[in-house]
Formats: C-alpha cells, sequence, structure tokens
C-alpha cells in the first residue's frame, strides 16, 4: 500500500512516500514501523491512541479505526496538524 509521509516524519523514511503491507490501518502501522523503527510511536502513544495531532486519510476519508480493512490498491495519508502561535 502507497502511504504518504509527512514532512516532520521524513526523517524515519527519508521520502515523501513509503510503501506497506496490512490487511488493516492497525497492521500497516505496524509494517511501517517495521521498516522505519520509531516511526508508529511518533502517530501512536502509550495507550495506543493515535496522537491528537495526527490524522489518517485512507483514500481521502479521514479513519481512527485501526481495525478498518484495507486493500493492498488503498492510499494512507498521514497529516501531522501543525501547531504554534
Amino acid at each position: 500500500m502507497k502511504v504518504l509521509i509527512p514532512s516532520a516524519l521524513r526523517s524515519y523514511t527519508e521520502a515523501a512516500q513509503a510503501d506497506a503491507d496490512g490487511a488493516t490501518l492497525g497492521a500497516v502501522l505496524v509494517d511501517l514501523d517495521r521498516l522505519y523503527p520509531g516511526i508508529r510511536f511518533r502517530m501512536i502513544d502509550e495507550q495506543n491512541r493515535i496522537r491528537a495531532h495526527i490524522r489518517f486519510f485512507i483514500n481521502g476519508t479521514q479513519v481512527r479505526d485501526f481495525a478498518l480493512p484495507l486493500s493492498p490498491t488503498d492510499e494512507l495519508v498521514i497529516v501531522q496538524a501543525l501547531s504554534g502561535g
């Protein structure tokens, strides 16, 4: 599956796009962490919740369910909100 990586996480992937496998959103995130150790922790906290500044979009629709079934042809876009004053 094609995964678009936000600029703040590209220090892990060294690219704007990565490929990951998995039948669910949770499995894709685990595979990303296998390929790029530490990246999942930047998106998911210790209680296995999506961090407040992270959004996941599958084929343009925001998702939050780790058990959501995915297809290898789907596209996952990871968006990291910017904050500041």
